[in-house]
């Protein structure tokens, strides 16, 4: 009866649409094309398969069965499956990092929905994207209101329930997010000059996969599909036993990957079509992505419309299932209702975005880790300690302390044959995923 008040996916394809978009978020659409094109292009993509595939398919096997296992949220599942143990303490850094990077991302995510609507401004007659944008983030309100109105967009999907809410919304929102992409592509692969950008992005440069090259393909796989944070723990405690996980994983790590290389061929061949230098981050999306638009004429007022309103479907499908992952916890350990749990956690996460936003301007001078401001320093925290530190965590409980045996036996209830769990899972992550998860973490707390 527990798991039913909990609420359950309605379907396969709600779970997975539900899941890809958690995967599915802004480092998809302005880091994943840039990293590709840096590091060889195609060569890049078949390392970053092969993370995938080794690495991170493994990890989001586990996370699922472990949910699933459990019917818990990412810390009451560890006390279910190791009572009277410490473990919970890797749930707890999920749910911390779901908090957390909701905070900030909630803040880039409110740029995107404010840029839906503020293409008059960067296509205004001699107007400058770059001092556009930057007049924007340094206001002291209009980010935070934006912020607010992201926020508001979350906690409307998230109290509305599992089925309800986020599988409703998740079905409609991903096939979306994929025609608007298509529409883009279109246009972007037809400009006069298109062919270098797509040359940039796609020609197999063998010579630029370098170490660097290589770590960062595995950074990407692993940071990219949401784990370590408990998103995939929670999803997977709403899965009914007749689910397939190992099928399911694959959709989700393919949906993923295919959308942010269609996110690539959507940027790249219309930013060299316009002479303009391929960037990552905030500076691609609101910056360059903005010229091109502009130097479109008026067919780029439409189309800088649909690109914005395609990050913030991107942002609203990762969003959802990190307030779902704070929720989640309340709704299970305190005993809260859904509405009351997403309320009241939603308004503290605003809350602590609000210095994320204000230290873009007003607040610029304060900076903490290592010089950061208050946005990079909570992203270093979370993304480069928590995220590494509790994929590595998940592997050697499933390899070490709970056991790999019981993990296949609960990944293939369900399994239809297609394909299933057995010794290359146990091999992978009892030795292979928290090897490299953990290269991952050195890597990220700068150690080389």
């Amino acid at each position: 009866m527990e798991i039913k008040e909990r609420g359950n996916w309605g379907s396969q394809f709600g779970f997975i649409a539900a899941a890809a978009g958690s995967a599915v978020g802004l480092g998809n659409i302005w880091k994943f094309p840039y990293i590709t094109g840096r590091y060889g292009g195609a060569a890049f993509v078949l390392v970053y398969l092969l993370f995938v595939i080794l690495v991170c398919v493994p990890i989001m096997n586990s996370e699922l069965l472990v949910g699933r296992k459990s019917g818990k949220n990412a810390l009451g599942a560890f006390k279910v499956l190791a009572p009277k143990s410490s473990w919970w303490i890797v749930g707890l850094m999920g749910i911390i990092a779901g908090f957390v990077i909701l905070s900030y991302y909630s803040v880039i995510a409110g740029w995107a929905t404010a840029y839906i609507f503020k293409s008059g401004a960067y296509m205004a007659a001699g107007a400058n994207p770059a001092d556009v944008f930057v007049a924007f983030i340094t206001s002291p309100a209009t980010p935070i209101i934006w912020h607010a109105i992201f926020m508001l967009m979350c906690i409307g999907v998230v109290s509305a329930g599992i089925e309800k809410g986020i599988e409703k919304y998740s079905k409609i929102l991903m096939p979306t997010l994929v025609l608007i992409l298509l529409v883009l592509i279109i246009r972007s692969v037809t400009l006069p000059g298109s062919g270098a950008g797509l040359a940039f992005y796609l020609k197999p440069d063998f010579s630029k996969l370098s170490a660097e090259g290589i770590l960062a393909a595995l950074g990407q796989a692993f940071f990219s599909l949401s784990l370590g944070m408990g998103c995939m723990i929670t999803y997977g405690s709403y899965l009914k036993k007749d689910q397939d996980i190992p099928v399911n994983s694959y959709w989700i790590a393919g949906a993923d990957t295919g959308i942010a290389f269609l996110a690539g061929l959507a940027i790249f061949p219309a930013v060299f079509a316009f002479g303009l230098e391929p960037g990552a981050g905030p500076g691609l999306t609101f910056i360059t992505v903005p010229a091109v638009f502009a130097s479109m004429g008026a067919i780029g007022h439409l189309f800088g419309i649909l690109f914005f309103f395609l990050l913030t479907i991107a942002a609203l499908t990762s969003a959802i299932s990190l307030l779902e992952v704070v929720c989640a916890y309340f709704i299970d350990e305190v005993k809260w209702n859904r509405k009351k749990a997403v309320w009241i956690m939603g308004i503290f996460i605003f809350l602590l975005g609000i210095p994320s936003s204000l230290g873009q301007g007003v607040w610029s001078s304060y900076k903490f880790i290592g010089g950061r401001d208050f946005l990079d320093s909570l992203d270093f925290i979370a993304s480069n300690i928590l995220l590494p530190l509790g994929g590595f965590l998940l592997c050697i409980f499933i390899g070490w302390y709970w056991g790999t045996d019981k993990a296949i036996e609960e990944g293939n209830i369900g399994a239809k044959g297609a394909i299933t769990l057995g010794g290359g899972y146990r091999f992978l992550i009892k030795y292979v995923a928290p090897i490299a998860i953990f290269i991952v973490f050195l890597k990220s707390i700068g150690v080389f």
